[in-house]
């Protein structure tokens, strides 16, 4: 395979309409993509150093960071490469997001942690689950 000039994969990563977000160890956002612009409603201006948490629920906070840290100390996830994981989300409007995203920890240059995200908004997919699941209920009543 032939090698790939940077930049390119660098304006895929910018215009891919998947959510990319990555995270230094402070849990502070260092790069958000168009997608998570879309998705979560925040211009990467607005969000760039701010904390994860103006996407994470209140109540889901804590476990969050605590399996942020634990990843961190460890130097990995417990989560595998194939794990697809499924949570819930807040977009800028208030709105409550299901968001499906796979996450890797990252090294910078200098040997500091960053985790990265590749987010999907899977909201519409899970209303329609929980409006076929409830018909089914209706049926079998």
């Amino acid at each position: 395979m032939a090698a790939l000039n940077p930049e390119v994969v660098l304006g895929m990563a910018a215009q891919a309409p998947d959510g990319i977000v990555i995270i230094d160890g402070e849990g502070l956002i260092r790069y958000w993509n168009q997608g998570a612009e879309r998705i979560f409603g925040f211009p990467a201006a607005e969000v760039d150093g701010r904390s994860l948490d103006v996407i994470i629920p209140e109540k889901h906070r804590k476990r969050h960071w605590d399996g942020f840290q634990e990843a961190v100390e460890r130097g990995t996830s417990r989560y595998g490469e194939a794990d697809l994981l499924n949570v819930p989300a807040l977009a800028a409007d208030g709105r409550r997001l299901s968001i499906e995203f796979s996450v890797v920890l990252l090294t910078g240059p200098d040997g500091s942690p960053y985790c990265g995200a590749v987010i999907r908004d899977v909201t519409a997919r899970r209303e329609r689950e929980r409006e076929l699941m409830r018909r089914r209920a209706e049926a079998t009543v």
